[in-house]
């Protein structure tokens, strides 16, 4: 029994997998509340599917590229449960697992995509994050985090960032945002690169630390 969560983008998304296929699936109705929202969505698929956290077998998380918050919340859940129930914990590229479901859902083609496509979801601050896709959604370069005009393509492009950046991204395709029950799926199956639960950040968080103020020492007078 699988459990997989994503929380690298505004959406968590979680589900469970039983070996053979994805047997219950939630996502989130709010944006932007990972620390809120990720742990009851876990209980209620484990409620659906009629199991306790002792069934569980492994955990599937995304690891981005996605804001830091966000892939924080996600990956210290997943390695605190691996830790808790002594399961494995297996962490995937948030853009691989988009790729794959467009694949596999036959948003994209063999014939419409021979030379391969793109994924791109929204990396704030005016940019994307982006990888380059094989026909059959092995990734082949990336992921980066870029302005759109820096990235403009007429290729098709899979994921949220097509949507916002039309100007740049003239062929957007679907799914706009990732599935756990995909992650579930491509994690079981091995259909992408197993990484260990590490964060893919790409750049500095938004909030980092003040540096430390200079002690300024008065001279006192004899």
């Amino acid at each position: 029994m699988l459990l997989a969560f994503d929380t690298a983008t505004p959406q968590v998304t979680v589900a469970l997998h039983d070996g053979d296929d994805v047997v219950a699936e939630v996502a989130s109705d709010r944006t932007m509340k990972h620390g809120e929202q990720l742990a009851p969505l876990i209980s209620d698929v484990m409620a659906e599917a009629g199991i306790v956290r002792q069934d569980l077998t492994a955990i599937a998380v995304g690891a981005g590229p996605g804001p830091f918050t966000g892939l924080r919340v996600g990956l210290v859940t997943a390695r605190t449960l691996g830790f808790v129930l002594e399961i494995p914990v297996y962490a995937a590229c948030t853009l691989d697992v988009l790729a794959v479901e467009a694949v596999e859902s036959g948003v994209v083609s063999t014939s419409s995509t021979a030379e391969g496509f793109f994924v791109a979801t929204d990396a704030r601050r005016k940019e994307v994050y982006l990888a380059s896709y094989d026909p059959d959604g092995v990734r082949l370069e990336g992921p980066v985090v870029a302005r759109p005009a820096e990235v403009a393509t007429s290729m098709p492009v899979v994921g949220e960032g097509a949507l916002l950046y039309p100007d740049a991204f003239s062929t957007p395709l679907g799914p706009q945002r990732p599935s756990a029950g995909w992650l579930a799926r491509a994690v079981a199956e091995e259909r992408v690169e197993l990484m260990d639960p590490e964060p893919l950040y790409l750049r500095r968080p938004d909030a980092v630390e003040q540096a430390a103020q200079k002690k300024v020492h008065k001279q006192v007078s004899q």
